[in-house]
């Protein structure tokens, strides 16, 4: 009972994932927005001088981006960076010159979410955690499984009949209809 739950997550965003187009009618929000960030922060001769922390608060702040800061890039012209969570993006571009910024958000709808929960993407370390303690859990599941019918005289070899039966029709499929 302890992995029930976790186990019907995968159970569920496995069917998401494998069939996207039945759960999703394709469409993602994107939200635009601009202004101005205090032109200090940006309009430095010396790239190391610009307060990156400052930027990025700035924009978690004025505007609830959220998400891993997954990419800073400062270039001669501009500051970008984008921001990545499960089913949702946000892009900042940030103007050197004027502190004039754009930021597009996008958020892929909850169905994206799920997705990405299952892949494991975009999720941080501590759902990193709970992907890998499902998995010690479905596999103790499993084996206490084999154990179980070990300890069934009548269904013994039945159930590893089936077992193997299961194993070999996947193993075939795989083989025969998988490019």
């Amino acid at each position: 009972m302890v992995s029930f739950t976790i186990l019907l997550f995968f159970a569920v965003s496995g069917l998401t994932l494998n069939h996207a187009d039945w759960f999703t009618s394709g469409k993602e929000v994107v939200t635009k927005d601009s202004g101005n960030v205090n032109i200090k922060w940006v309009n430095q001769p010396d790239t190391t001088k610009i307060n990156k922390l400052q930027l990025v608060e700035y924009f978690r702040n004025k505007h609830q981006v959220k998400g891993a800061l997954s990419d800073f890039r400062i270039d001669d012209r501009e500051c970008s960076m984008t921001f990545n969570g499960p089913g949702y993006i946000a892009d900042s571009f940030v103007d050197r010159e004027t502190g004039k910024y754009e930021l597009t958000v996008t958020r892929l709808g909850v169905f994206a979410v799920i997705n990405d929960l299952h892949k494991g993407r975009d999720s941080g370390k501590a759902w990193s955690w709970i992907i890998d303690i499902s998995a010690v859990l479905m596999t103790l599941v499993s084996i206490s499984g084999i154990i179980l019918i070990c300890f069934i005289k009548k269904k013994r070899l039945s159930g590893f009949i089936i077992a193997a039966v299961g194993t070999v029709a996947c193993y075939l499929i795989y083989k025969i209809f998988v490019p």
